[in-house]
């Protein structure tokens, strides 16, 4: 009797600490540095792998005009097929399980980039976890959008974080508890 209780409890502990040990890795986007902020407290509050997603060409200051109809964040975002090149494809973002997913809001979307990083890896049953910021703009519209575009990914609610990193600890804790 002794004997089938040690094999359950051995059985059980080897479920819990494989059920614990999901890899976790926060991918964002960001050329101000307020979504670097929010992404590096998230790895930090969740021991995750941090990685910055960057375009291949950087974005300079009239790149990101948005009020210029010829800057280039306005040509991406105005075509929906717009796909920047990365920078790198060295993410290896398939073998994780959680990926918290940053971004700044660009006309109340995901910059283009997010997509062309989506779409370089597969990431059909993993769980995303968005989160952005924004001056202005909710982040609800932009998670609507990547639903449907990319309805294979097992998509959690999202988070705006105006105000840096304030909230981001508890929140990502709570998040990743929440997956386990």
């Amino acid at each position: 009797m002794k004997q089938l209780i040690l094999i359950i409890m051995c059985v059980l502990s080897t479920t819990l600490t494989y059920a614990q040990e999901k890899r976790v890795m926060v991918a964002y986007f960001s050329c101000t540095g307020n979504t670097e902020t929010v992404a590096k407290a998230i790895a930090q509050a969740t021991d995750a792998t941090l990685y910055r997603i960057q375009p291949q060409t950087v974005y300079s200051s009239a790149d990101l005009d948005w009020r210029d109809k010829e800057s280039r964040s306005s040509k991406e975002m105005g075509d929906a097929a717009s796909r920047p090149a990365l920078a790198d494809k060295n993410a290896k973002a398939e073998t994780y399980d959680v990926i918290f997913l940053g971004y700044p809001i660009w006309w109340n979307l995901c910059p283009r980039i997010i997509n062309t990083f989506i779409e370089s890896y597969t990431l059909d049953g993993k769980t995303v976890i968005p989160f952005a910021t924004s001056g202005s703009s909710t982040i609800e519209n932009s998670v609507k959008e990547l639903k449907e575009q990319y309805g294979k990914i097992n998509w959690h609610t999202g988070k705006l974080f105006n105000d840096g990193s304030a909230g981001v600890k508890k929140w990502a804790e709570e998040t990743v508890a929440a997956q386990n």
